[in-house]
């Protein structure tokens, strides 16, 4: 699998990783800006890297987006929606261009998580535990230009919340949350339906595709139907 590193705003995102205590090393499947209209102006808060497991995602994904154009996975969001929920582990690197503190940061996520759970009638005391236990782990922490949020969102819906002054990944660490909901709600802010990264969902878009096609069984995409005659 040949993948390219991106660099989103002067922020690296290498073409290899491997999150903080896991077993498995992830590609980069996309990466774009996060920021805001204000004034008239665009102003960029954070660069965002989204990497897949290495040895699974392509091939979860190939049963039902193979042949699919970057266009028709940037424009469906049950594309978006099978890689969050993915049977593969998923690795979110989230870098700061402008500072921000640890609780500005979780109490926007969890803002927006808990008023979509709630619009569902999905809320309940353990997704309200989950977000206290998300805010603690964020509670002393400060982000200058550089640093970086790292979360491991695992298959059995245990997300992991890790911290670098810098953009290197920490071989291990981090507080670990088991609640499926946030586990998948921390990536679907970022690549889902109302994502706050468009350009980091058209970059996996792009990229995939391009995956998925490298995939294909040689001859795939020639095949034509043989006409036999009497």
């Amino acid at each position: 699998m040949a993948v390219s590193e991106l660099e989103v705003d002067g922020v690296v995102f290498p073409p290899l990783a491997r999150p903080p205590g896991s077993a498995h090393a992830h590609f980069l499947a996309g990466a774009g800006v996060r920021g805001m209209e204000l004034g008239g102006n665009f102003i960029k808060f954070t660069a965002i890297g989204v990497y897949l497991q290495a040895d699974a995602a392509v091939s979860a994904l190939a049963a039902k987006w193979s042949g699919k154009s970057a266009d028709d996975l940037a424009a469906d969001n049950a594309f978006f929606r099978d890689v969050v929920t993915g049977e593969f582990e998923k690795f979110t690197r989230v870098t700061m261009i402008l500072p921000l503190t640890g609780a500005q940061y979780s109490e926007k996520v969890t803002e927006n998580c808990v008023a979509y759970w709630k619009a569902a009638g999905v809320y309940t005391d353990a997704e309200a535990a989950a977000v206290d236990k998300f805010k603690e782990a964020f509670k002393a922490e400060s982000f200058p230009p550089g640093a970086s949020i790292l979360f491991t969102h695992s298959p059995a819906g245990v997300l992991t919340v890790a911290f670098s002054k810098d953009s290197s990944v920490p071989e291990s660490g981090g507080v670990a949350i088991e609640n499926r909901p946030l586990c998948e709600a921390v990536l679907e802010s970022i690549i889902g339906e109302h994502g706050v990264s468009p350009a980091a969902k058209l970059s996996l878009a792009t990229r995939v595709a391009e995956l998925l096609k490298e995939a294909s069984p040689v001859g795939e995409a020639a095949a034509e139907p043989v006409s036999v005659s009497a």
